[in-house]
């Protein structure tokens, strides 16, 4: 957790078939308005999550996500946690490249999720799966 941030109640889901990615865009979408997105940012992180939770059922075989509403004492925002127990990301900087996909998804890749939200964080490694945490903040 970022110091001097408050968190909410998490919100999680798991991800085990494409009707849990459905799910997840709505959840993500849900609290999105109620942290009183624009509906621009609400739009760019519900991507971004539809990306990662793509990512997390094709290529980690399922996991988890937690959907939170944050406030740095400034102004409110989302995190959400993507977490799976798969194989990991072998190359990670070649995933985070620009147009790099295997395909599947929206085509967006991680770089594209990255683009979308204000803060991006990956832990993984081969063998030990992917946990991806994404915020967006309300302007």
């Amino acid at each position: 957790m970022t110091a001097g941030v408050d968190v909410g109640h998490p919100q999680a889901q798991a991800i085990e078939s494409d009707e849990d990615v459905v799910r997840v865009r709505q959840l993500v979408r849900t609290v999105a308005v109620a942290a009183k997105l624009s509906l621009v940012d609400q739009t760019k992180l519900v991507t971004a999550a539809s990306e990662l939770a793509r990512n997390t059922l094709v290529y980690g075989g399922g996991g988890s996500v937690e959907v939170t509403t944050v406030d740095n004492g400034l102004r409110r925002g989302v995190r959400i946690v993507f977490a799976d127990s798969g194989p990991g990301i072998a190359d990670l900087d070649l995933a985070l490249t620009d147009g790099y996909t295997t395909g599947g998804g929206l085509g967006l890749g991680l770089s594209g999720a990255r683009r979308l939200v204000d803060e991006f964080d990956i832990d993984t490694g081969a063998g030990r799966g992917t946990r991806v945490t994404v915020t967006k903040w309300a302007r």
